[in-house]
């Protein structure tokens, strides 16, 4: 998932900063080249917490983004799509002229992400308290999605068991139970099709929390790859030692 997290991350965090103070107490003014920043000592304390500021802001952005109107549902590589392993349901009801409770279903289904979205930012933000300085430093010397892969490691379970009642709320109050209901109710009618039923909670948590971790992802990998991304000097310091 390259983004949500990590995402707007380092830089949008770094954005407090106008003039960056090293652990000298010397500071620097922004217009310095990146090539003497390249030889200012950066101290540990300095590095953790500039990252763990620009961690929070952007993983702050990133929910705020997903749980947006059409957050997911008009973001191609987040859009939920029908549930893949009762894709025969959906052409099939297609092919019977029930195409637009297909779609209602479908749109329901991303809102219902949308919804549950912001309950993802105290748990990111609780696991950014918690890195260690050996955490900050593997994250900015591991490859380019190792925020990334912190934050599943330390996230992924608490997600899933925040998202799952919260996802299951969100898909009764936009109607998606409602319409997954029809659909298969309107499918196992069908002659000689056999009956389905799969977990359509499980299905919406997983993909959402999926969608989430995109977002970071692609955060981090921006940061990373862009030099103007990196919006303070301490940020371009702290990069500069890895480039």
């Amino acid at each position: 998932m390259k983004n949500y997290l990590v995402p707007a991350l380092f830089f949008i965090a770094m954005g407090l900063f106008s003039c960056a103070t090293t652990s000298q107490g010397i500071q620097i003014p922004p217009s310095v080249s990146d090539a003497v920043l390249k030889n200012v000592p950066v101290s540990d304390a300095e590095v953790a917490s500039g990252l763990k500021e620009a961690l929070s802001i952007g993983i702050s952005k990133g929910a705020t983004t997903a749980s947006q109107t059409d957050g997911y549902f008009k973001n191609s590589l987040i859009r939920i799509p029908f549930p893949p392993e009762v894709k025969k349901v959906e052409s099939t009801l297609r092919t019977v002229g029930m195409g637009s409770l297909v779609d209602d279903f479908v749109l329901s289904l991303n809102r219902a992400a949308e919804d549950a979205a912001q309950s993802a930012k105290p748990i990111f933000l609780d696991a950014i308290k918690k890195l260690t300085i050996r955490d900050v430093w593997g994250i900015l010397t591991g490859g380019k999605d190792a925020a990334t892969q912190y934050l599943k490691r330390t996230t992924s379970e608490e997600l899933t068991a925040a998202f799952t009642p919260r996802i299951q709320t969100s898909l009764e109050k936009v109607n998606a139970t409602k319409y997954y209901t029809d659909i298969i109710t309107a499918y196992n009618r069908i002659p000689t099709m056999q009956r389905v039923n799969p977990d359509l909670t499980g299905y919406a948590t997983e993909k959402a929390i999926d969608g989430l971790f995109l977002l970071v992802a692609q955060e981090e990998a921006n940061i990373r790859e862009n030099p103007i991304a990196r919006t303070t000097q301490l940020l371009k310091r702290v990069f500069a030692k890895q480039d």
